[in-house]
């Protein structure tokens, strides 16, 4: 699963006026998301660094652990390659980077904000003459996807809105035959099943920076927890159970988070559902073009806050994806980056009632022209996201 050359030739141009501006000679990748971008080569990060020299003028280089040579023949990767090899380890990847630059004119070098204390002292010791300089560089052009992006994040939101009926059905089946209702853990392991089998029977060859398909699943109190971890807790009718899943193709993320009750609602849940359900619809129809994050995080936000439920509010609207799940920008008060066409971002406000349970409704939305685009499509409505065992 590789984009097609043009779209690599077309970012590393945009790099390239980029590094310019920033009197840059060129960019050091050195994280599994920025390679990804720049060069389509796909790695698990390990303990083994991977280098990926970006000038501003020439061919990119990149240094691999011998150990993933193959690999990176069987993605395509049609950069030039060097390779060090951890046994016996005399000679380090740094080192291994430095004497491949000599020669090859660098004295200020770009790296990512997210470059470690450790990781910036090897290289300085070992890359004589150059000053290492934070940029945000590779990061602005994450920020608006190009159309080969979309496209994957289209079909992972596809897969990840079958994966919330997956979910469901499996709770739906057990109420209709009268068994055991399934455990928080055994939801998520057969949704996060599902999705992983959707991508291997959809692609010959799957790549991913971090994982293929996740699922949060939690239900009752728990759910009132907005990152909590499946237990072993049995679902029950009366529950309010939060799916909060993800998925990437190519690496290309998207998250879908629905809110389900189980069995006739009280008033109680009809109440915080449909808040949130409001001011999900809310902040998402105010993703458009031109508004700050800032804006947008306040309008969603300030509905709840009508609905007196503000003290129940815990994190902000929501964030962008791309090849990362979470990443620039931030839809939270702090944040003033303006929208832009091509941005993808998640909608996601929440309540979460200590003792009683969460709601949370996620889209993955695409930011165009036109206004706000939601690319995952599971309904929203509380009737459709009740769940009975009627057949």
């Amino acid at each position: 699963m590789r984009l097609p050359d043009t779209f690599y030739a077309t970012v590393r141009a945009r790099l390239g006026d980029a590094l310019a501006e920033r009197d840059l000679d060129g960019f050091l990748a050195t994280a599994p998301a920025d390679v990804a971008f720049l060069a389509g080569f796909f790695y698990i990060a390990t303990e083994r660094p991977v280098y990926l020299w970006m000038p501003r003028e020439g061919d990119p280089l990149l240094v691999i652990p011998r150990l993933d040579e193959e690999y990176a023949a069987q993605q395509e990767i049609t950069v030039e390659t060097v390779s060090y090899a951890e046994f016996p380890g005399v000679v380090t990847p740094e080192e291994t980077l430095a004497a491949a630059l000599s020669g090859r004119r660098a004295r200020r070098i770009g790296v990512g904000a997210g470059l470690t204390i450790g990781t910036f002292g090897k290289l300085t010791r070992a890359i004589d003459g150059v000053s290492l300089v934070t940029t945000d560089a590779v990061a602005r052009l994450r920020l608006c996807k190009f159309p080969e992006e979309i496209a994957l994040h289209e079909a992972a939101a596809r897969i990840c809105d079958e994966m919330l009926a997956a979910g469901r059905e499996l709770i739906a089946d057990a109420l209709a035959r009268g068994t055991e209702l399934p455990r928080e853990d055994e939801i998520a392991r057969h949704v996060i099943g599902y999705g992983t089998d959707r991508m291997y029977a959809d692609y010959d060859r799957v790549v991913y920076t971090t994982k293929l398909a996740g699922g949060l699943v939690y239900a009752g109190p728990n759910s009132a927890l907005p990152h909590g971890l499946p237990t072993r807790r049995r679902v029950r009718p009366g529950d309010t159970l939060i799916l909060s899943l993800g998925a990437a193709v190519a690496s290309r993320f998207v998250e879908s988070e629905r809110t389900f009750v189980i069995g006739e609602p009280t008033a109680e849940q009809r109440r915080y559902y449909e808040a949130d359900r409001e001011a999900q619809h809310v902040g998402t129809e105010a993703m458009r073009v031109g508004r700050t994050c800032a804006e947008v995080n306040r309008e969603c936000l300030d509905v709840l806050r009508g609905h007196g439920l503000g003290e129940y509010i815990r994190h902000r609207q929501g964030h962008g994806i791309g090849l990362q799940n979470h990443e620039a920008p931030w839809v939270e008060d702090g944040d003033d980056t303006v929208l832009a066409p091509g941005m993808v971002l998640s909608s996601e406000p929440g309540v979460y009632v200590p003792g009683h349970a969460g709601y949370r409704i996620s889209d993955t939305v695409l930011v165009t022209d036109a206004g706000p685009r939601r690319l995952t499509r599971y309904p929203r409505d509380l009737a459709s996201n009740v769940i009975e065992g009627v057949r």
